[in-house]
């Protein structure tokens, strides 16, 4: 497979969302309806081929057609460094399995995550920390759900 249009991804089964850190890798997943978006885990950055045993796993764990990365760009519309690190980790997960993964936008998501778990959960700053990159996921993920849900056709 491919990077793909997140229009183009199977139209059938759940998805896995990630939200890529400089230190971690949030992920979440979707019910197999794509109804909602649940973060699932934390992975620690350390080693390619580690992390991405371990995202293996969670997909065939959890049946995952498919998955969305979580594309950081620029307020400007703009793609810097951290969006070209992003397409290389999508890249270099296809050439050791072929699988869709599509991108979607996830300006602001930390920031609304971090908003959300600060005013409405009263989360503490350390607790925050951890949950902060699996709740990104999930927002990440509920908005290409979202949009797939609401796509013409």
């Amino acid at each position: 497979m491919a990077v793909v249009d997140l229009t183009k991804l199977p139209p059938r089964g759940a998805l896995l969302g990630l939200d890529l850190g400089e230190k971690t890798i949030g992920v979440a997943v979707s019910d197999a309806t794509r109804a909602i978006a649940s973060p699932i885990e934390l992975i620690r950055r350390t080693r390619f081929t580690a992390e991405a045993g371990r995202l293996f796993a969670l997909i065939d764990e959890r049946r995952a057609a498919g998955v969305v990365i979580g594309l950081p760009v620029n307020m400007d519309g703009t793609e810097g460094p951290r969006c070209q690190s992003s397409r290389a980790f999508a890249r270099n997960l296809i050439r050791l399995r072929d699988l869709p993964i599509a991108f979607w936008d996830e300006r602001l998501s930390s920031m609304a995550v971090n908003r959300m778990l600060t005013q409405e959960a009263d989360v503490t700053r350390a607790r925050r920390a951890e949950l902060v990159d699996k709740a990104a996921a999930a927002w990440i993920l509920q908005g290409a759900l979202d949009r797939l849900r609401n796509a013409p056709g």
